[in-house]
């Protein structure tokens, strides 16, 4: 049996990344009851704001969940692991931060720990620190990233090699073929964020879905270089707007405030393009369609089990 299937108690080894302040009940719950693991991303979110979703997603589903942690984006940490427990999430995923403290004190509570990594010296440390399995992410995802801009292709076999705990591929993956490239790459599992927006289970704003479904392989663009903040998102009107800031020499404390929260909710969920931003990934270029999260996830697996065969048949001259 494959040992995040296992691990996770889930039927397929698929993810949702976490969304931020734009996570809700209904897409973590159908992810879930697909047959994956529906994550509930906190953001900035108050501790009362993100109770309501573990209680509204614990309403829809009986299956597996997690709870994304992004340490040094949260001023709730502490709130955030008693919640968890408080509900007995049974998984919690933890990004952008050292997660060594925390790791511990979950599993201690019989938590399953996933730590989000970018290097094969994060993934080290937090196979060291207990980490029940890593997420290793290329650069090609969406959202915040690393500033060293690894890509998936190159990432997910070092960081193989590297450790011994199972490894879930994140970062330009969509659909079956991309599924079976990270398996091929050692990979034990998917993590999909842009996908997962493009499905009629995602309560978010049609317009950004019509982006996503209508981008081509460069619509995606890259802010925050110059401040060290690397973000990928839709190369929109604000999108724009943040670059020419960085031209003119925008602060860290400036940029933080551009890109906060409360622009990402106006644009993915008010669909306002000119005053809000939108996250979306390279895989961007390859959705033209909007199945429901259970559609997506038989299709992903027929289509892997499909290019499996048509590559035993061909790949190879003799």
């Amino acid at each position: 049996m494959n040992d995040v299937c296992r691990l996770l108690n889930i039927r397929y080894p698929i993810l949702q990344g976490g969304m931020g302040n734009i996570s809700n009940a209904q897409l973590t719950s159908a992810v879930s009851e697909a047959g994956g693991l529906g994550t509930i991303g906190v953001g900035t979110m108050p501790p009362d704001e993100v109770e309501e979703i573990i209680v509204e997603t614990k309403r829809r589903t009986n299956q597996p969940f997690a709870v994304n942690i992004p340490i040094q984006v949260t001023p709730y940490v502490e709130e955030m692991v008693s919640l968890v427990l408080k509900h007995r999430v049974p998984v919690v995923s933890l990004s952008a931060g050292n997660p060594a403290p925390l790791v511990p004190r979950l599993a201690e509570q019989g938590v399953k720990v996933i730590v989000v990594t970018a290097s094969v010296k994060q993934a080290k440390k937090a196979e060291e620190a207990g980490a029940d399995v890593l997420v290793a992410e290329g650069y090609e995802a969406a959202g915040i990233n690393s500033s060293m801009e690894l890509t998936t292709m190159t990432l997910i076999p070092q960081i193989v090699r590297a450790v011994h705990v199972p490894v879930i591929a994140a970062g330009g993956i969509g659909d079956g073929r991309g599924m079976l490239a990270a398996f091929a790459l050692g990979a034990q599992g998917v993590q999909l964020g842009t996908r997962l927006i493009a499905t009629k289970d995602a309560p978010f704003h049609e317009a950004y879905k019509q982006l996503i479904t209508g981008a081509d392989e460069n619509e995606t663009v890259i802010v925050g270089r110059s401040v060290g903040r690397v973000r990928r998102i839709m190369r929109t009107p604000y999108a724009e707007k943040l670059l020419q800031y960085e031209k003119a020499g925008v602060t860290l404390e400036k940029f933080n405030e551009y890109t906060s929260e409360y622009y990402h909710r106006r644009g993915a969920l008010d669909g306002d393009f000119a005053e809000g931003f939108v996250n979306a990934g390279q895989i961007a270029g390859l959705i033209e369609d909007l199945p429901t999260v259970a559609e997506l996830f038989q299709n992903m697996i027929e289509e892997a089990k499909q290019q499996l065969h048509l590559l035993y048949h061909t790949a190879f001259c003799q």
